[in-house]
């Protein structure tokens, strides 16, 4: 056998739900272990109006597909939008952000590559409450990724 990775399948409500900065949840579905390193997958509910400060990943690319809500998303200087169905794709070293546009909670899916992303999120979760911006960037900065300004809704608000 070549591939030393399993096949794997994950049902709707597995996977470790973790807390992010933005206080939304994180579902790992897929992470470096379960594929030897190729990706990451996370779902990520979105509470309305949210998203994360603008950031790099310096090792990852980003697809994020809409599963539920209105999105948009900042990459470099282009401001993209999607709905349920839809994607935008952030590759690595650019610039970018994300905010739910709707009323309601949105999700997405998070397809991350190479993996270990999923790292930033065990470690932010790990830490003691209140996290400060110091602790938040140690973190990124341990696991590849830069912030470098405030979220859509400050930088670019509607």
């Amino acid at each position: 056998m070549l591939n030393s990775t399993a096949p794997f399948a994950v049902q709707p409500g597995e996977g470790p739900v973790l807390e992010t900065p933005t206080g939304d949840s994180i579902t790992v579905k897929a992470d470096t272990r379960g594929t030897n390193g190729s990706l990451t997958v996370l779902e990520l509910l979105v509470a309305p109006k949210s998203g994360p400060a603008r950031h790099i990943h310096l090792r990852e690319d980003e697809v994020w597909w809409v599963l539920e809500g209105d999105f948009r998303f900042k990459a470099g200087d282009t401001m993209l939008r999607a709905s349920a169905g839809g994607m935008a794709f952030g590759p690595r070293g650019l610039p970018h952000n994300f905010q739910n546009i709707g009323e309601t909670p949105g999700r997405l899916l998070i397809i991350t590559s190479p993996s270990g992303v999923e790292r930033f999120f065990e470690q932010f979760a790990a830490l003691p409450a209140p996290v400060d911006g110091d602790a938040l960037a140690a973190v990124g900065h341990a696991n590849w990724i830069e912030f470098i300004g405030p979220p859509l809704a400050v930088s670019d608000p509607l």
